[in-house]
């Protein structure tokens, strides 16, 4: 069945059918040749937004790398359900958002729809680039501190998705050494002194706890706004 578009007259007269008469979602989508589902979704759209919820929406809405990595990481608590999500956050479907947890399951990048001079932003357009040892620990403690966030610390420190999802990888796997370059002698002159090793394990502790005091401060978030 082809997707057809409606009012937000229609849509609310549709939902008070289902409120005030006790017709079914089902019985309503079959008699005007509405997509399955639909009504159920302006439903719950309504509760929430209210009658905003149900305007026309342009199906090339725009939304940040940082945005969708947010609601990735809602869905991935394990609390909320694809159309949950696309209703709390004004998303056109819920197949959006599922589209969103795919490509981050895959390890691939959550990219800026938004166009820039006439362009779109790719992170995946930023190519791999040499980096210190030094480099690489800032890079991972800023990645890390922000959540996991690899298309955000990519696009800052212009370097490609896969450097930096492999340098934490390596981080959590092997710790500081294992952001070295393995790769022929190492020169004296580029290694970490004792000293330098040491405040690098510091800050990269103290990363890991600002991302762990972000997630029980989301927790809590959550919580207030279910307990409403």
């Amino acid at each position: 069945m082809s997707r057809k578009k409606f009012s937000k007259e229609f849509k609310l007269e549709r939902i008070k059918d289902h409120e005030k008469k006790g017709i079914s979602f089902y019985k309503l989508e079959k008699e005007y040749g509405i997509e399955l589902g639909s009504i159920r979704r302006w439903h719950e759209a309504y509760k929430v937004h209210g009658e905003e919820a149900l305007e026309k929406h342009n199906s090339n809405s725009r939304y940040t790398a940082e945005f969708k990595q947010q609601v990735v990481n809602e869905y991935l608590k394990g609390k909320s359900s694809y159309l949950d999500l696309a209703i709390k956050h004004g998303i056109n479907a819920e197949s959006t958002v599922a589209k969103w947890v795919k490509l981050y399951n895959n390890h691939e990048e959550l990219t800026d729809s938004r166009p820039e001079g006439g362009r779109y932003l790719m992170v995946k357009d930023i190519g791999p680039r040499k980096t210190t040892q030094e480099e690489r620990i800032s890079i991972v403690e800023y990645c890390i501190a922000h959540g996991n966030d690899y298309a955000g610390t990519s696009k800052k420190y212009n370097c490609s998705y896969g450097q930096v999802y492999t340098w934490v990888r390596k981080y959590q796997e092997k710790g500081i050494d294992g952001l070295k370059d393995g790769r022929g002698k190492n020169k004296s002159g580029t290694e970490l002194s004792e000293v330098e090793q040491l405040k690098a394990e510091k800050r990269m502790l103290e990363a890991e706890l600002k991302q762990k005091q972000m997630e029980i401060d989301f927790l809590k978030k959550l919580e207030d706004v279910e307990r409403r």
